[in-house]
């Protein structure tokens, strides 16, 4: 499959609590370090799905 295919395959991700951390985190403007969620990594991929510019077809 490449990058340009959209996979409806489901992946279950069990979580013990919903925005448990995954362990990494990010700096904020403040210089805060936040958390980074599922939550979040969720959004960003809608975000990045939303701007998916389909190949031209192949003749």
């Amino acid at each position: 499959m490449s990058l340009q295919q959209r996979s409806d395959d489901k992946i279950q991700v069990i979580r013990t609590q919903p925005d448990q951390s995954l362990g990494c985190s990010i700096i904020d403007e403040q210089g805060r370090e936040v958390p980074i969620t599922e939550k979040m990594i969720q959004k960003a991929c809608k975000e990045l799905e939303k701007r998916l510019v389909k190949p031209a077809e192949e003749k």
